[in-house]
């Protein structure tokens, strides 16, 4: 054993047994998807480019962060997004309503002196005319009272707490400590009402919260006039249960928010569906695997058992890192875990169909020199590769938001931990295999010293498919017309994330017609609700934006119909974020693609960066198409899946335009297309066996991970096809069709 493979084999085992030390003892955190819980998105309205607004809305932030404590909820989560939003996580809260109402509700409390009771109820609420500081607002009973101004407010407030008196005969009540100058306002106001006598209106002080007198108590006959209560406490009294009164302290406490807040987004996902998609996840993910690491070990022997070790070597160190991150995993973050299971193989075929070329092009070399060839020979595509995929996680990273962007993050640590167990973990374990004598004595048993069934059956073929580019040009543009057709004719679902609005999912006991329970929204008062089966037992409902008592009455036109409806999902989506999200979608997509044309255009010619990125835009438009023929949702969840086609997409044009450079300098007198040709015959293995690895790994999550995992599998099979096909079909005609119209130069290191 040489030294760089002491070196890479010392720098594997402190990776994997670090990788270890944090799987088994750092938690992944896990995002409200997958453990159930409630995440609100908050905006205050405010004016986000001043220095009060910004201010308005960082006090806002701190009065939220105090109520949430109250709240009670275990590891909440507060952050602010943007100038003028807070993104609010609360694991374990399934009523979202009651969350929504305690942290947006401004909870103006004042304390008023009583002036006496209005003559007619007519005037209640309404400021008196002579006296514009004085208005009038009904007691508990009902009764208008005319108050003046406030003299106290949520600010003289030390401390607030919910309190049960059963001796007292009080019950649930909330007790009320002032500080500072509340103290002396608070003996002030009841020694000005202890003046009155009992029974007189004057002598009650209302409390009053968010214009809502919720109490008014007669000041007690032991308080002396001009006296008043001196130890700054009292108690507000009412008809509340414990948890009306523990709200109020809470709001109390808390503090009136300087601005009021609007909720613009909602998620709620009941903690059966999340452990739901961890079980079929991780089903998909075993499954996946085992199939893949058969289907290596068929193709490449002895290799492809190391390079399953590798895998799961690559599984331990990227869950890990993830853990080490902090990184929260979502279920689109799972998903793009296991999809990257399968991304992982293809450094690991790229390398050993390098070695195979180098071992069938000098038949007397070793296999072990043939491996070093592979490896340094592949890490050029490798790289280009990767990149780009890297690209398509950082752009999902920055312009993305909420679980798509959890997608970003495992998708970027999956694709370096793929590499480092490619060139690293799989290198070290393949060096020390092809180095011992017996292995030596049976280089067939390697893998490396046989050419594959794929190149075979090339070479005996001799295909020269870019001889006539135009044929392959028109069948690229009739794909296109037909999926554009189905834009055209079908229309685009765009999810509710997109276009604003409700989406509730139920898990019924049983099958329940969707027309049903269409009809009965309808004759309701919703009749622009969509309604459609989720699974073998479940039901979707999506409208437009729904207030919590509108919520109500859906769910339960809905339980009559099907009897038991538990809700496992609940979305709500603002139209204004909504068309935001729509905006930031496209300028994703436009995004993506630029950045890809710069690095392609970068790391080779513009020809190849060009044809590259119509190979990309024929992808983009034949996916949407397809699904909207389908009539699938167009989502944030699509929006992931199409920037990784993209990225998945743009490897397989990477490889073929890398392979191209590589015989334009060997041979630089041959022409474009018959170059093109020889790269087509020497990558296509690589292609088909990186493509079956990635389509067990999709399959098994298109079968197994249930209604959430469905559609995001079923976009990347589709996109898988439609890139394999566009990166030897369309990327390579394009390339050479422009080749033609580009004035002929000097032939240099880089074509």
């Amino acid at each position: 054993m040489n030294r760089s493979v002491r070196v890479r084999a010392l720098l594997a085992l402190a990776v994997i047994a670090l990788s270890l030390y944090i799987a088994v003892t750092v938690p992944v955190r896990l995002g409200l998807d997958l453990r159930g819980g409630t995440q609100l998105v908050l905006e205050t309205r405010s004016t986000p480019t001043t220095d009060a607004g910004r201010e308005a809305t960082d006090r806002t932030l701190e009065v939220l962060r105090g109520r949430i404590d109250g709240l009670g909820v275990a590891e909440p989560t507060l952050v602010r997004s943007g100038e003028n939003r807070i993104i609010v996580e609360l694991p374990g809260v399934q009523d979202p309503k009651r969350a929504a109402d305690v942290l947006g509700r401004t909870a103006q409390l004042a304390f008023h002196p009583v002036l006496g009771t209005a003559d007619s109820t007519d005037e209640a609420t309404r400021p008196l005319p002579k006296r514009p500081r004085e208005h009038v607002l009904p007691d508990e009973s009902g009764t208008p009272l005319r108050l003046g101004a406030a003299a106290l407010t949520g600010e003289d407030v030390k401390e607030a707490a919910a309190r049960f008196d059963q001796r007292g005969g009080a019950g649930w009540h909330v007790t009320v400590d002032f500080e500072g100058d509340g103290r002396a306002g608070w003996a002030r106001l009841t020694g000005e009402a202890a003046c009155h006598p009992a029974g007189d209106p004057a002598r009650r002080v209302a409390i009053v919260l968010d214009d809502k007198v919720i109490s008014s108590p007669q000041v007690d006959p032991s308080v002396g006039c001009r006296t008043g209560i001196r130890d700054g406490a009292t108690q507000i009294t009412g008809s509340f249960g414990p948890e009306e009164a523990r709200e109020l302290s809470l709001l109390v406490n808390g503090g009136a928010l300087p601005v009021p807040v609007e909720t613009v987004e909602q998620r709620t996902v009941g903690p059966t569906l999340g452990a739901q998609a961890i079980t079929a996840s991780a089903w998909a993910a075993a499954i996946g695997t085992a199939l893949t690491s058969l289907f290596i070990i068929g193709v490449y022997r002895l290799m492809g058992v190391l390079a399953a070790v590798g895998l799961v070597c690559y599984g331990l160190v990227s869950y890990a890192a993830l853990a080490a991150l902090g990184a929260t995993l979502t279920l689109p973050g799972l998903a793009g875990f296991v999809l990257a299971i399968g991304m992982a193989v293809d450094a690991n075929v790229l390398v050993f169909e390098r070695a195979r070329e180098e071992y069938a092009a000098r038949r007397r070399s070793s296999t072990r020199s043939a491996l070093s060839a592979g490896f340094r020979n592949a890490f050029t595509a490798i790289a280009d590769s990767n990149i780009t995929t890297l690209i398509a996680a950082a752009l999902l990273f920055f312009l993305a938001s909420g679980p798509v962007r959890g997608f970003g993050v495992t998708l970027g640590i999956g694709v370096l931990a793929s590499v480092f167990s490619a060139l690293v973990i799989t290198r070290v374990l393949a060096e020390v295999a092809v180095s011992r004598p017996r292995v030596r004595r049976r280089p067939r048993l390697t893998g490396i010293a046989t050419t594959g069934a794929v190149r075979d059956r090339l070479a005996r073929s001799s295909p020269r498919l870019m001889r006539g580019p135009h044929r392959w040009l028109a069948l690229s543009a009739a794909a296109l017309v037909l999926a554009g057709s189905g834009i055209a004719v079908r229309g685009v679902d765009l999810g509710v994330e997109f276009t604003g609005g409700r989406l509730i999912e139920y898990a019924t006991t049983g099958p329940v017609d969707p027309d049903r329970v269409r009809t009965a929204l309808a004759d309701a008062g919703f009749p622009r609700a969509v309604v459609q089966s989720s699974g073998e037992a479940g039901l979707t409902v999506r409208t437009d934006p729904l207030t919590n008592a509108e919520e109500t009455e859906v769910s339960g036109t809905v339980r009559d119909l099907a009897g038991r409806a538990d809700k496992v999902r609940d979305e709500l989506v603002g139209p204004s974020l909504g068309e935001e999200l729509r905006r930031g979608a496209l300028i994703a997509l436009a995004v993506a693609l630029g950045a890809q044309f710069v690095y392609l255009a970068a790391r080779f010619r513009w020809v190849f960066g060009t044809a590259a990125v119509v190979a990309l835009a024929h992808d983009v438009v034949i996916l949407v198409g397809v699904f909207a023929w389908l009539g699938r949702p167009v989502d944030g969840v699509f929006l992931a899946a199409l920037l990784t086609v993209i990225g998945y997409s743009v490897n397989d044009s990477v490889v073929l335009f890398d392979r191209v450079r590589e015989l334009a300098r060997r041979t630089p007198d041959a022409s474009l297309p018959d170059t093109t040709d020889r790269a087509i015959v020497q990558t296509l293995p690589r292609t088909v066996n990186t493509g079956m690895g990635a389509a067990f790994i999709l399959t098994a999550l298109a079968v197994l991970g249930g209604s959430s995992l469905t559609d995001f599998a079923l976009a990347l099979l589709i996109g898988l096809v439609v890139g394999t096909y566009s990166s030897v079909l369309t990327a390579a005609p394009v390339a050479i069709r422009l080749h033609r119209r580009t004035p002929p130069r000097q032939p240099s290191g880089r074509t």
